[in-house]
């Protein structure tokens, strides 16, 4: 479950209904009912924040949002899309120590465990959203 006061528009998140789970984007918050509006591949939809689970932050999920990745010579591996960077350790799908930065903004070890949460930082960070588009 996400915490409703951490869900942003544009956030990805997954979304289970009847017993699927299905991965989408938040299009829409209600505040006074505490429901968020999901946009999957079938269609968009209301759901409770109980409903709703993060998507862990992995290589994978780097690469459906478009960056590209460079193994750097020592071996820690450089994720970047525009001119946001992202190092990680010597062990290539483990986010629980990194560093992530735009332009003077470094932040050394964020808790950041979910797409949804470094969608946030990378919000506060450049004041874009981070969606799956390419940056030239």
């Amino acid at each position: 479950m996400i915490k409703f006061q951490d869900i942003k528009v544009g956030d990805y998140v997954q979304a289970e209904y009847e017993g699927k789970v299905s991965q989408g984007e938040v299009i829409g918050l209600q505040h006074d009912q505490q429901l968020v509006q999901v946009l999957t591949d079938v269609q968009d939809f209301w759901f409770e924040p109980e409903h709703l689970t993060p998507i862990p932050l992995s290589i994978q999920a780097l690469l459906n949002l478009n960056f590209k990745a460079t193994i750097n010579e020592d071996g820690t591996v450089k994720y970047m899309k525009g001119a946001f960077r992202i190092v990680t350790g010597k062990v290539h799908d483990d986010f629980s120590h990194f560093e992530m930065w735009y332009r003077e903004d470094r932040r050394h070890n964020p808790h950041i465990k979910y797409v949804h949460e470094l969608q946030n930082h990378y919000y506060e960070m450049t004041k874009v959203h981070l969606t799956k588009e390419l940056v030239s």
